[in-house]
């Protein structure tokens, strides 16, 4: 056994280099501001009740103007103010909203959509009422990103069963936010979802995040989605072999009755990735797991590697598996097969899961983010969550899960391929916490699987992550 400490990730900015996302953001500008088809300007579409929109409307007037830090804090690294969203500062962008391009949902129909006797009717009619106005601004408003606004009751009706729901636990699986992601995907335009009372900053704010940091992720949600562009990237190794990153994952169909592979793609370290939906998977009697047969995992790297050569017009030096299970014969068969049809010949397996395992930290604090613990040359422990330095504390609320990391077809060293998986769970825009659990490519396979389930057989996903998170 061997106790290394992997440094922390450092994330690629618009004029420099730094661990954080926010400070980077704050004092290099985003990434992609060298990119002269960056948008610089972002629509913002919005749907809700009236109440809903003035408080969005003063919300993001907050945003352009900046959010100061968390008072009475000494963590200055961790609560960091928020600068404001401008085009001369940080994001380098500017968010337009406007009455044309505002949808308000009457009272009337609100109340109808409470007042409705099961909580499945009552998603469903709430997704039929939003999705009408997010129809009319995709598809008559040149705007780039939908923000829904969800009133409190409306919010507590769709997402709680009441005392004559009882039967429902047979019926199909229903969830607003998935089920609106899904049925609106075909319009092409990406879907921030918010409710009301998150929009309502006091002193005494509860279990909710301070209204700085609730910027921060809000605004590096609307700039991601808005723009098709990224705020940060990983830093290049020139010395390593351009790799692509695949993440697998399943989910269930809404009945139950049978489970699908979905999979998430990050080409590089720039980002860049797609999504792709695979097909209905065999389940192991035993334990229930599903599983790829040799030609499923076949066709879906196949599939996987061609989308990569479409966008890049060239096949990758080497291919990292993640997978949130361990690789059975058959699958490692078939993605075996694939690489050696389309010549790559450097390739890693890794298996990420949970693990009863735990470590000791000095005093009271857990194990610093980036500790392996190496059981073998194929085998460890990896806490991905825990003590960070750069906050001078443990940012979570319950004690740290780490990670298991199995490598079952090994080019590389377990340390590295560990490295890896710590930068690839700063890869996720959706946050601008730099301590992310898992990597991007199983955090996103499991968001799509999740939406994924609602999407028809005869409909054709989006294929960027922006239309899942």
């Amino acid at each position: 056994m061997k106790l290394t400490i992997i440094n922390e990730p450092l994330l690629e900015f618009g004029t420099g280099t730094h661990v954080c996302p926010r400070t980077g953001i704050e004092h290099m500008g985003v990434y992609d501001k060298r990119d002269e088809l960056r948008r610089t300007e972002l629509r913002i579409g919005v749907v809700g009740r009236g109440e809903g929109v003035d408080l969005l409307d003063e919300w993001l007037e907050r945003c352009r103007d900046g959010i100061e830090r968390k008072q009475g804090s000494n963590l200055l690294n961790l609560f960091r103010g928020f600068g404001g969203i401008n085009q001369d500062y940080g994001f380098l962008t500017r968010l337009i909203n406007s009455p044309q391009y505002t949808r308000t949902l009457k009272k009337s129909e609100i109340t109808k959509v409470v007042g409705l006797p099961s909580r499945s009717e009552r998603v469903e009619r709430a997704v039929e009422l939003y999705y009408e106005q997010i129809r009319f601004l995709a598809e008559n408003r040149s705007v780039d990103v939908i923000v829904c606004v969800m009133p409190n009751e409306m919010f507590d009706s769709v997402t709680s069963a009441n005392d004559t729901d009882e039967e429902e636990g047979g019926e199909l699986e229903h969830n607003f936010r998935r089920i609106l992601k899904a049925k609106c995907m075909h319009l092409g335009t990406p879907l921030q979802l918010v409710r009301e009372k998150t929009m309502v900053i006091t002193k005494h704010t509860g279990d909710q995040q301070d209204a700085a940091t609730k910027a921060w992720n809000f605004c590096t949600a609307l700039y991601y989605k808005g723009n098709r562009t990224i705020p940060w990237r990983l830093v290049e190794d020139t010395a390593k072999l351009r790799s692509c990153y695949i993440g697998i994952g399943f989910y269930k169909s809404r009945d139950g009755e049978t489970v699908s592979s979905s999979l998430a793609q990050v080409f590089d370290e720039f980002g860049h990735g797609i999504i792709l939906r695979g097909t209905p998977v065999s389940i192991d009697k035993k334990n229930r797991h599903p599983y790829l047969d040799a030609e499923q995992a076949y066709r879906l790297l196949t599939d996987a590697l061609e989308e990569y050569d479409r966008a890049l017009a060239h096949m990758p030096a080497r291919i990292v598996v993640h997978k949130s299970s361990h690789f059975r014969d058959s699958e490692r068969e078939g993605f075996l097969r694939a690489l050696d049809e389309k010549g790559i010949g450097s390739k890693d397996f890794v298996s990420i899961t949970d693990t009863d395992i735990r470590l000791f930290g000095d005093k009271d604090y857990p194990p610093k983010r980036g500790t392996l613990l190496s059981l073998s040359e194929e085998e460890g422990i990896l806490y991905t969550r825990g003590t960070v330095d750069f906050y001078k504390t443990y940012p979570g609320m319950y004690v740290p899960s780490p990670l298991r990391v199995t490598v079952y077809e090994q080019d590389s060293s377990l340390e590295t391929l560990c490295e890896e998986i710590l930068g690839l769970t700063k890869m996720n825009w959706n946050n601008t916490q730099m301590d992310g659990r898992l990597p991007i490519t199983l955090e996103c396979a499991k968001k799509i699987g999740d939406i994924m389930k609602y999407v028809g057989s005869g409909e054709k996903p989006q294929v960027s992550y922006s239309f899942y998170m």
